[in-house]
């Protein structure tokens, strides 16, 4: 898999319904037991809370777990989980926080109240997508380093770093996929003479 989608960051947002709150955390995480620690985390903080219902989705292993902790089978967990299976996103947490506000919500009522809190904590986590990309550098000479610099954006390469010493090192990642079409280009611009020097494979946020 060359891409996926994951969250940003960790945030929250909430809402009330029927003067019961729904608090929304959601978190990127890249194993289970980094999951479970913050789960355990927010139980914490809202020990005084009716229920704390959780899901998490994670790329390894394809793990996928949710609890209604104590809600009705059916009514919290599970649709936190369709949160994030529907919009495809990966290596997070939710949980949900409720503090019971006297009202009955029904089996209907809940499913659509912890649905929406996920949606806004996912929210306010902000979805990006994680694509493979290959670090590369390349090194040229002083004249040449302008137009290369053009070039390896322009082939949707984002430079990291350049150091000047004799020559000119461009450090920069680029979706692996696009290394083919770029090393033409360069080829083509420098007589054949550089070419891209591949030097690790790692997952990139790309906008």
């Amino acid at each position: 898999m060359n891409s996926y989608k994951t969250v940003k960051s960790l945030a929250s947002d909430e809402l009330t319904e029927k003067r019961s709150r729904f608090i929304g955390y959601c978190k990127p995480v890249k194993s289970e037991a980094e999951a479970i620690e913050f789960i355990n985390k927010i139980k914490k903080e809202h020990w005084d809370a009716r229920h704390n219902v959780y899901a998490y989705s994670l790329r390894e292993g394809q793990i996928k777990r949710y609890s209604d902790d104590g809600e009705p089978s059916g009514t919290a967990g599970m649709p936190v989980l369709e949160v994030l299976t529907k919009s495809g996103v990966v290596d997070a947490v939710i949980v949900v926080t409720r503090y019971f506000g006297g009202i009955l919500l029904g089996t209907g009522g809940l499913v659509r109240a912890y649905s929406a809190a996920a949606k806004l904590g996912m929210t306010a986590a902000e979805v990006v997508t994680m694509e493979l990309c290959s670090e590369c550098e390349v090194e040229c000479s002083y004249t040449q380093y302008g137009k290369l610099n053009t070039l390896i954006i322009e082939c949707g390469g984002f430079l990291d770093d350049t150091a000047f010493a004799d020559n000119v090192r461009l450090c920069f990642h680029i979706p692996t996929d696009l290394i083919p079409a770029l090393d033409k280009k360069l080829a083509d611009a420098t007589s054949g003479s550089i070419k891209t020097e591949v030097k690790n494979e790692k997952y990139f946020e790309i906008n």
